[in-house]
């Protein structure tokens, strides 16, 4: 249930119970033990999040690598929700990116620092860097990706570059999965704005329909040469807002 929880989502008992496979009366009896009596559980922060993620990592230490992962394990490693942030191969490739480009460097093995390149860039993509380090939390950090292995970016940088995808409709939540969508126009942004390509898993122009397995590296083009894009010379979108609700949290 604390697995179902990882994406930053509020679910009801009955949801909790359908991930874990067990009754509602038995999903509640443990929820109980988390939390008041409420509809809605969500995980309380950001580091309860990175200590599940890091329980993960140690338990897929020694998995047999022979056995096929399903659709749904696959749509997961591709692109997924960490809380407030993209992990999975998407994340560790646009990770790869700003590195590369020097927008951000690493300065520790969770440390990161955004670069002067780095901030024009991002404000550029409509990311308020003051507002973000007002904010009581690790401004840039990176954490090891329990399913590719490589460091992907959070923080409040990370949930900000999130969040940003989503504004722009790059990307989607996939239904009833902490899976990530990345739409049609996404595909054109993220290889436009970071040069990267999308894993096959995460294209999907329809909300909550499941894409196809399989990777494709769309950095190619027609002709099968390679395509290395400029992020710095890259038409960057306009900032929006949207709004959000905060609900119920697990202690």
């Amino acid at each position: 249930m604390l697995s179902a929880l990882l994406d930053g989502r509020a679910l009801t008992a009955t949801e909790l119970a359908g991930a874990a496979r067990v009754t509602p009366q038995t999903a509640s009896t443990h929820l109980a033990k988390l939390a008041e009596a409420d509809r809605y559980f969500r995980l309380a922060s950001p580091r309860v999040a990175q200590m599940l993620d890091g329980i993960m990592a140690v338990a897929l230490e020694n998995r047999p690598r022979y056995r096929p992962l399903s659709r749904q394990a696959r749509e997961l490693n591709a692109a997924r929700i960490c809380y407030d942030h993209l992990a999975g191969r998407l994340s560790v490739d646009l990770t790869d990116s700003l590195i590369t480009h020097e927008y951000i460097v690493v300065v520790g093995d969770e440390a990161a620092e955004i670069t002067p390149a780095g901030t024009r860039f991002l404000t550029e993509l409509g990311i308020d860097l003051s507002a973000l380090s007002a904010q009581r939390r690790h401004f840039c950090r990176l954490c090891l990706d329990w399913t590719e292995r490589r460091p992907h970016i959070a923080g409040a940088v990370g949930a900000a570059l999130t969040k940003r995808c989503f504004d722009l409709g790059w990307t989607e939540r996939m239904k009833d999965s902490g899976a990530v969508i990345v739409t049609a126009s996404g595909k054109r942004g993220f290889l436009e704005t970071f040069g990267i390509g999308v894993p096959e898993e995460t294209r999907n122009g329809r909300r909550g329909q499941h894409p196809s397995a399989g990777l494709r590296d769309l950095s190619r083009t027609t002709s099968g040469k390679s395509k290395t894009t400029n992020a710095s010379e890259n038409r960057i979108p306009s900032a929006d807002k949207t709004e959000g609700s905060p609900e119920r949290s697990i202690p």
